[in-house]
């Protein structure tokens, strides 16, 4: 007992000197999970018909798909601010098998467009480097790019999250510069222009929902947020503005300086409008932004997988070698599973991957808009630090619009995306008893013990919210872990009554 104490508190001593994620940092992180920059807007002008479409979709998707999604994600991951997010969501309302699922569907989408952004990375240099295009180049480049920027992940989220705000700094000067360069230039009547007869829906609402989404990925590090009651709101908050303004004044300038026709919109076009506006230095400039974007979409995206796998470990969910920490606070063999993922999705076409994680990630998405109205039914005096202000039928009405564009994207998918998404489904159906087996029969470790609350600040002094926080969600918490040892238990129990019995006699 003492030894496993000295461990324990080894443990803690370890945990408290990694620093935890503040609100410029978290805004960075949210801002790369969700978008990155106007790099992948430019279909939404040629599949609109023209500008018009275009600049509204960024207008009143955000309204309708955004708004929600991050009021939604503000009040679960502060009610539950432990590392793996939305699983603890899912499992508190529907029970440790849906919790799985919508961990094992969201971590998948999530490797599938993490695999995107190496080959971007190259796609938007070898511009400049036409020796990225052969095999020779392009394939140590790869894993080159996949390595390094892995190992910047291995290195501790505090260095993730400056890097974030760094690369997102450096990525958006550019179109500011573009914008103030525009403003002589613009006429606006060119983003009035609109052809219906041209207009490809299903690309429309793919590019949108795919550079709107994602809102919910940094609730994954709740546990490494610093007083995440306070630092969440204002982070989605703060990273909802950046977004938007960051697709509105590139896309303001561009298709209101220029005479470029909408079928010349497409991927790595703002490079060009930068040259007609700016000359080869702003399109250089934009090149280069790209790249690094690529870089900050990468870290963001392998640290939201590798801290869920992580979460999903300390609920014992998956095995225990998956909680285990480096030195820098890091979940490495969850690091490790998630670039491993990567390596081997890479040689799927951009489209593809688009299509099969949208899919995906839109069931997710579903599941998480009925754990919240579930939750708020279901517990209604769950310690919630923030609430949306919104009573019951309120909350029903503001997740309909988003779930209907959920439906939507479904209803868009291709033959060739239902089945192999489905594949994927079922994978996770069977995955799941599989490892409640091996978890009963001992043949793997696994860790079943409550996640540990982040540590408190002392200094700002809210250790009475903190404690009242513990007690109400002790309750949610060991109700979930109740039923996934619910074997164990029941075996315990009986041993137990069998006891007693014989000691009456």
């Amino acid at each position: 007992m003492g030894e496993e104490g000295m461990v324990s508190d080894a443990k803690n001593r370890g945990l408290k000197s990694n620093p935890k994620l503040t609100v410029l940092p978290l805004i960075a992180l949210i801002f790369y999970e969700v978008s990155g920059g106007p790099f992948g807007i430019e279909d939404s002008v040629k599949a609109g018909g023209g500008p018009l479409l275009s600049l509204l979709g960024f207008l009143i998707f955000p309204l309708i798909w955004s708004i929600p999604e991050a009021l939604v994600t503000a009040e679960l991951a502060t009610s539950f601010p432990e590392n793996g997010g939305y699983v603890i969501w899912i499992s508190s309302a529907f029970g440790p098998f849906w919790g799985f699922q919508e961990g094992f569907w969201k971590w998948f989408s999530g490797v599938m467009d993490n695999a995107l952004y190496p080959v971007l990375f190259l796609d938007y240099l070898k511009h400049s480097f036409p020796i990225f295009n052969q095999l020779v180049a392009r394939i140590p480049a790869l894993l080159g790019i996949t390595v390094s920027l892995t190992y910047l992940n291995y290195r501790g989220l505090h260095i993730v999250g400056f890097s974030a705000v760094t690369l997102a700094a450096f990525s958006l000067c550019p179109f500011v510069v573009m914008g103030i360069l525009s403003i002589p230039r613009i006429r606006p009547k060119q983003w009035l222009v609109v052809d219906f007869k041209k207009m490809d829906w299903r690309g429309y609402f793919n590019t949108m929902f795919w550079n709107l989404n994602y809102w919910d990925k940094a609730s994954t590090l709740a546990g490494e947020v610093q007083n995440p009651s306070k630092t969440f709101p204002r982070a989605l908050f703060g990273a909802v503005v950046l977004v938007v303004l960051s697709y509105l004044i590139p896309l303001l300038a561009g298709t209101g300086a220029t005479n470029s026709a909408p079928s010349e919109w497409s991927d790595g076009y703002f490079a060009e409008v930068g040259m007609l506006i700016g000359g080869s230095w702003l399109k250089w400039w934009i090149q280069v932004a790209a790249a690094m974007s690529n870089m900050g979409l990468f870290e963001a995206e392998m640290s939201g997988d590798s801290f869920q796998l992580l979460g999903m470990s300390e609920i014992g969910m998956l095995p225990a070698i998956f909680a285990s920490r480096s030195k820098y606070g890091t979940p490495t063999i969850s690091i490790l599973c998630s670039a491993s993922g990567v390596i081997f999705l890479s040689w799927m076409s951009f489209q593809e991957i688009l299509e099969f994680l949208n899919f995906l990630y839109a069931i997710g998405m579903l599941l998480e808009f009925a754990a919240f109205i579930r939750l708020r039914i279901k517990k209604p005096d769950l310690h919630r630090p923030y609430k949306v202000p919104l009573q019951t039928f309120g909350v029903i009405m503001l997740c309909l619009p988003p779930a209907l564009m959920l439906v939507l994207v479904r209803c868009l998918a291709s033959v060739k995306t239902f089945l192999v998404s489905g594949a994927v489904i079922i994978v996770g159906f069977l995955l799941y008893p599989i490892l409640v087996h091996a978890k009963d029969r001992k043949w793997v470790q696994f860790d079943a013990e409550q996640p540990p609350l982040p540590l408190n600040n002392s200094m700002e002094g809210h250790s009475d919210e903190s404690q009242l926080h513990q007690e109400v969600q002790d309750e949610a918490l060991v109700g979930l872990l109740t039923n996934l040892s619910s074997t164990n238990t029941k075996q315990e129990s009986s041993e137990i009554l069998l006891e007693e019995d014989l000691k009456s006699e």
